[in-house]
This record gives C-alpha cells, structure tokens and sequence, in this order.
C-alpha cells in the first residue's frame, strides 16, 4: 500500500515543523510570498485559485513553521501527471540558512516520487541570482534547450 504524499516523512530540523501546505495557512504563505524579494504574484495568486490548486494536488505543497507556530517558509507543489512543478519557494529572512528552503524541496520531490513522478520543473524570474544560486545549489539544472511561452486563457 502507498503512502499517502501528506504522510511522506518530511526532513527534520530543530525548531521546525515541516507538514503540507493547507487553505487555512494561504494568508500566511500570502503574506511571505509578498515580501520575498524575486517572488513575484499575480492574479493567478488569490486564496481562491491557490486553494483550488492545492485541492487538485492534495498534500503536495509544503510548509515549515517555528516552535512558535509562525509560517516561516513555504512552496507549491503540484504536478499534470507526467511532470512536477514547484512554485513560490520562500523561507522568511530571518529563518534561511536553516535548510528549510531544502528540507521543503526534498519533502516535495519524495511525494511526487511517491505519486510516480519522475521529474519536477521549476520556473526562475531572470534575474533572480539568489534564486538561480539556491536552485544550483541543490542540484537542479537548467534547461538551455527550452523557453517557456505563455498566453492568457479565455472564452471564446
């Protein structure tokens, strides 16, 4: 029998409780998004449509909070069912270089695993060299070979 993704073991870290990202700590991961330099929101980004991505990927997205109970640090997680996908990675300032950005990252990837995903994508702001630091840092690469495209969707 699989193990439920929420129920991946997540890594420890003293002072941290790592568990899944939920619509009631939206406002909070809000909040941190919005003051995390290199994270940009959009209208994509609203209580409403984070909770409905959080429904269709249940217990993938992440969460740290302090022994206090603050959300310090949080990521979306999701996937299509052939590839995941990581958003709006964030550890407040005054809690990085924890390891929670990583403990956050591998916690997601083990529960994609677990859901039989083979590989997760992430996108990066040009210009975000403390990003683009962390993520070579872990191990992650870059695809030179790709651009990504966007367009709205609307009715016709």
């Amino acid at each position: 029998m699989s193990t439920p993704s929420h129920q991946i073991l997540s890594p420890q870290i003293p002072g941290y409780q790592i568990g899944p990202l939920l619509a009631a700590d939206l406002p909070a991961a809000l909040e941190l998004w919005g003051q995390t330099a290199g994270l940009v929101l959009n209208e994509s980004d609203t209580p409403e449509r984070l909770a409905a991505y959080l429904d269709r990927n249940p217990g993938l997205s992440r969460i740290a909070r302090s022994d206090q109970g603050l959300l310090v640090a949080a990521v979306l997680c999701g996937h299509d069912g052939r590839r995941g996908s990581l958003h709006h990675l964030a550890v407040a300032a005054d809690h990085r270089q924890q390891g929670l950005g990583s403990a956050l990252v591998k916690s997601c990837l083990a529960a994609l695993a677990q859901a039989g995903i083979l590989k997760c994508n992430i996108f990066l702001l040009a210009g975000n060299e403390e990003g683009r630091q962390f993520w070579s840092s872990q191990n992650w690469s870059p695809r030179p070979d790709l651009e990504v495209h966007q367009q709205r969707c609307r009715l016709p």
